[in-house]
């Protein structure tokens, strides 16, 4: 990739992330109840074949997503938990119904999404709270594990939000996170990761397995976009279909999708 490559990819990957406030707050406002999940898809080979609610199939691949990436380091059980970039709670809800965690945070700086998760997700243990990914309203070591699932690369300046998820966390704790970058962002992403001063149990790229996700949820986006997003927000934001910028990216490898563990010391 030449320089002027690498500076238009940068410019488009910062224009698209300024637009994400307002459309993420304009689609939590018109959205239905079941609209519970604003992430990509996952899927292993052979199917990972989790075993769900009825309530639950239809957000089958979202779920599995959130399933990998939270149950990394084993399961969230009798744990206080921080999920930072919540989006809808589907998340939130189907963690704190199947993984038991002892308590359940959710997090995002999307006031009307977060209304929305309070009014939708009413669940022992689990509450919603409006936040700054980069100063998080809680103090020192309060949590067990904090997750952030395909939110990060919105945040304008990441290495705080590293250091608040490493200031949050108790000694032992663990930073349960899966994001994608452009290919030309990933040596920076790694030596961020590597900075926050925490050990890397796992990482690894599945750009195979969100693929093989995205192709079977397709049909669901494609029903749930359409009904959301009137022509001027398609104009600057894109669902995460097989017809999408970011689908044809990963395909192509310009785009890196991967999942982490680490933990503090």
């Amino acid at each position: 990739m030449t320089a002027i490559d690498r500076a238009a990819r940068s410019l488009l990957w910062r224009l698209n992330t300024s637009v994400h406030k307002p459309v993420y707050a304009y689609v939590a406002r018109r959205a239905r109840d079941d609209v519970l999940f604003l992430n990509w898809a996952y899927e292993e080979d052979p199917p990972m074949d989790l075993p769900l609610d009825p309530s639950d199939e239809p957000s089958r691949y979202p779920i599995q997503l959130y399933h990998a990436t939270a149950t990394q380091n084993g399961g969230l059980a009798s744990k206080r938990i921080l999920e930072v970039g919540c989006g809808h709670g589907g998340g939130a809800s189907y963690l704190t119904r199947t993984l038991r965690p002892e308590s359940y945070v959710g997090l995002d700086l999307n006031a009307a999404g977060i209304e929305f998760c309070r009014r939708r997700h009413q669940l022992p243990g689990l509450e919603f709270i409006e936040g700054n990914a980069e100063n998080l309203p809680f103090p020192s070591e309060s949590f067990d594990a904090v997750l952030n699932v395909e939110s990060s690369h919105l945040y304008p300046h990441f290495d705080r939000f590293l250091s608040e998820v490493a200031r949050v966390l108790r000694p032992g704790g663990t930073f349960l996170y899966t994001d994608m970058r452009q290919s030309f962002q990933c040596e920076e992403w790694e030596k961020d990761l590597d900075g926050m001063g925490m050990r890397m149990l796992s990482g690894r790229e599945i750009n195979v397995e969100v693929l093989r996700g995205m192709d079977l949820n397709n049909a669901h986006w494609e029903g749930v976009w359409d009904r959301l997003a009137p022509r001027f927000v398609r104009l600057v934001a894109h669902a995460p279909t097989k017809d999408s910028p970011m689908y044809r990216d990963t395909v192509s490898g310009k785009q890196s999708y991967r999942m982490y563990c680490l933990t503090k010391s």
